[in-house]
């Protein structure tokens, strides 16, 4: 593949990425996206025949930078109140970058959830059972509250993931700007952490 091979289809990623966090991805055309890349729609089905083939390489591209990332804060030998605040990071950071991914996840991941992981993890979950064996730690030594690791781990995900899936009702329903969203998503980075602490702290 020549230079300028590599330089289109990365424009063409780029432009897609771009559209699909705005509109999502049913509410995307092949049209729009190769007019955001300044490209014929001929051209962009040469590098991508269909929609949902471009799409995937997005997903793919995205959750594959995240996933390492958890991966290694949950393998990492802080504590447990710093992995919380890096995991809780992780998460609603890559949720502001990568907006169409929770809604895809949660639409695919019951039809065909070993295809979903393999995508997501390349079929290496992160090791949530040595979280939860922390957990029972901080709280055998009298640490943190008694909870259950799992209603806990619950916890972190649900506080970080669900927004990005209530958003449009939010929105409508509260009538906050995308503008604004985006602000309190950012500030939840500094929110949910310390909301999951301060519950479990004693």
């Amino acid at each position: 593949m020549v230079i300028s091979e590599i330089n289109t289809e990365t424009i063409i990623l780029n432009a897609a990425e771009k559209l699909f966090s705005i509109k999502g991805k049913d509410g995307t055309t092949m049209q729009e996206i190769a007019d955001e890349a300044g490209i014929n729609k001929a051209l962009l089905h040469y590098y991508f025949r269909n929609k949902d083939k471009l799409f995937e390489q997005v997903f793919t591209a995205a959750v594959q930078q995240f996933t390492p990332v958890l991966k290694t804060i949950i393998a990492d030998q802080n504590s447990l109140f710093e992995k919380i605040e890096k995991i809780c990071s992780a998460y609603i950071q890559m949720i502001i970058q990568h907006p169409y991914v929770p809604v895809f996840v949660l639409s695919e991941v019951n039809k065909q959830p070993e295809q979903m992981i393999q995508k997501m993890f390349n079929g290496e979950l992160p090791d949530f059972p040595a979280l939860a064996k922390q957990i029972q730690k901080e709280v055998a030594a009298g640490m943190i509250k008694p909870v259950d690791p799992r209603q806990l781990i619950l916890n972190i995900i649900s506080l970080c993931v669900f927004p990005a899936l209530f958003k449009p009702i939010f929105i409508m329903s509260t009538k906050t700007s995308k503008r604004e969203f985006t602000q309190l998503m950012q500030e939840r980075v500094q929110f949910v952490p310390k909301f999951i602490i301060d519950s479990i702290k004693k």
